[in-house]
């Protein structure tokens, strides 16, 4: 891989990264874009990769230069912050093939090495004993692409890969947007029956996050940080993201800058800071990335926030953007150190998104470490389609903040809620005091982004899950009998340290008849809840509610679907219907 001319690279030494100037207008070449030919990119100082390296008969014309090599400094020793309860990342592991029985109807390859957090749904509580119910916001999407990945190639997702909320989050609900100078979110609430549990509701919870004008965005400072180990050299891993990077280029601004790291075996710069406008120097950058060697993700990631801080700027998005299949098997591979670092650097100001490839060694436990750690979003690229959604359509949600830090407080009303159960969330729970709290971290909203989480509640007088206490005695609610639950949002402002809080009850106005009547919204989120429930085997789900019943319920809730994502919901569904049909016979 050749290195780009001289004003744009980085020298490397025992002493550290020394950077040289950044390519700026004064100093850039006059083709700002184009198409990244050889010729082109020869002339910014870029060859072509090996692969490309052949003359008409297939031989090798000459090797590329070697990748510069970096000395990393040691990572901070691991520093145990865990919350009471919760798993540690090592322990809550469960690796394709080794704990997920194949399905009927499915195949699951025991060659596969896939790392997944090991998340047991949650439990139902009793409203009596423990009213309030404490998470953090999630707004990744990854588990969706990655469930869809599975799908699509006749197989079934591992239990453990499907994360609901992920799965929920996915979708538009259009909800309706703050009021200007009001809180960052505005709620929107609805109760239903539940399909699948008679006697029970749903409750549907949505926030919507305000959209930033075009003119209030702030510039970007990002660092691209590309794994080119030998794992990523099949079409869905380098190759895509390559692919991917080219999108998210498009969308640059004369005001961004983007710098680029590499890592296979060692770790080196690939580009300086450069101008957004000279797109045809950051396309034969990528162009000339190739896979080999092992993976160095801790090195990378070491040299790749170095890049970002040289650049720092506080009026900015500062944030390295993390492409990989999360095999990290040479160095600092230890979840617990890698977290810790992303940490102190997301206390620094640069925060970090982390962006998943490939399939049969995708290591999901080392990035939904790093991205909520990070601060920033997690998702999986299995098509150039999903790389446009997230680089160009949905952009300004995954880079442009409008809080920190927003975590999601209910509390259940005794006198009317008997029991209630959390849909998915379970790798985002926190403690009750950790609310108020402003030192636990949770989950960044960007602009224009939504979040929705579901409840399955037991209203008093239904029969409930477990018997009640014999020594327990029945308390009043002093909100009356007209209040369900009590909703509490806090957040922090982009840069802030100290939180706010917006709040509003839930009642029976909320409530809806029946399903049919609930919101669109309403009735598509619960139609995505069922699906994911049942590809992981929740024992909550009656096993009368099937797939049919999803795909009615789904068809129903369409909408305009102007994007066509919940039609090809609707063929997912499907999907899975058919791999169970076929171990049946029918």
């Amino acid at each position: 891989m050749a290195l780009p001319a001289t004003r744009s690279v980085f020298t490397f030494g025992l002493a550290g990264l020394v950077a040289l100037a950044p390519l700026s207008a004064s100093t850039a070449p006059r083709v700002r874009d184009g198409v990244p030919t050889a010729e082109a990119c020869a002339a910014l100082g870029f060859a072509p990769p090996r692969e490309d390296r052949r003359n008409r008969s297939g031989q090798m014309l000459s090797a590329p230069p070697p990748r510069p090599t970096v000395a990393i400094p040691p990572l901070p020793a691991p520093t145990v912050r865990q919350k009471s309860g919760a798993p540690s990342v090592q322990e809550s592991v469960v690796v394709t093939g080794s704990r997920i029985a194949p399905q009927p109807g499915f195949t699951v390859s025991p060659r596969d090495t896939e790392r997944y957090p090991n998340a047991t749904p949650n439990p139902v509580r009793r409203t009596a004993e423990e009213p309030v119910s404490t998470f953090s916001i999630d707004v990744d999407t990854a588990s969706y692409a990655n469930v869809r990945r599975f799908l699509n190639d006749g197989a079934r997702p591992p239990s453990d890969a499907v994360r609901v909320e992920e799965l929920i989050n996915y979708f538009d609900y259009g909800y309706a947007p703050p009021r200007r100078g009001q809180a960052p979110f505005a709620a929107s609430v609805s109760l239903a029956p539940s399909p699948w549990s008679a006697e029970r509701e749903i409750l549907h919870i949505g926030l919507q996050g305000y959209e930033l004008a075009t003119s209030a965005q702030p510039p970007l400072n990002l660092v691209f940080l590309i794994d080119t180990s030998g794992s990523m050299w099949s079409e869905d891993r380098l190759p895509l993201a390559k692919k991917a990077m080219n999108v998210l280029i498009d969308q640059l601004g004369p005001e961004d800058r983007v710098a680029m790291v590499a890592y296979a075996g060692s770790a080196g710069a690939v580009l300086a800071p450069t101008e957004g406008t000279q797109k045809l120097m950051m396309r034969c950058a990528l162009g000339a990335l190739e896979a080999g060697g092992s993976t160095a993700g801790g090195a990378g990631l070491t040299l790749a926030y170095d890049l970002a801080a040289q650049n720092f700027d506080p009026e900015a998005v500062n944030r390295v953007i993390l492409m990989t299949d999360g095999d990290f098997n040479v160095g600092v591979a230890d979840p617990e150190r890698m977290k810790d670092l992303v940490t102190e650097k997301r206390r620094s100001g640069v925060y970090l998104s982390v962006y998943g490839f490939g399939r049969g060694n995708y290591n999901d436990v080392m990035m939904q470490s790093l991205a909520q750690n990070g601060n920033g979003t997690a998702a999986y690229i299995d098509t150039l389609a999903e790389a446009r959604r997230l680089f160009r359509d949905d952009l300004p949600a995954s880079l442009f903040p409008i809080a920190d830090d927003v975590k999601i407080q209910v509390e259940f009303n005794p006198a009317t809620v008997a029991e209630y159960r959390l849909i998915g969330y379970e790798t985002r729970l926190l403690n009750r005091e950790d609310f108020n709290n402003d030192q636990v971290d949770a989950g960044e909203v960007g602009s224009g982004a939504s979040v929705t989480a579901l409840y399955e509640i037991t209203p008093v007088g239904a029969r409930p899950s477990s018997d009640p206490l014999r020594y327990q005695s029945r308390t009043s609610s002093p909100a009356g009998g007209d209040e369900l639950a009590f909703l509490k949002v806090r957040y922090k402002a982009p840069g802030e340290t100290e939180s706010q809080m917006m709040s509003r009850p839930i009642t029976r106005a909320d409530r809806a008849a029946s399903l049919p009547r609930a919101p669109e919204a309403t009735r598509w989120a619960v139609a995505v809840a069922a699906f994911g429930q049942k590809l992981r085997d929740d024992p909550w789900v009656s096993e009368r509610f099937g797939w049919d019943d999803i795909e009615t319920l789904a068809q129903g809730a369409r909408g305009q679907d102007v994007d066509g994502d919940r039609a090809e919901f609707i063929t997912l569904v499907r999907a899975a219907q058919d791999g169970q049909v076929a171990t049946s016979g029918r």
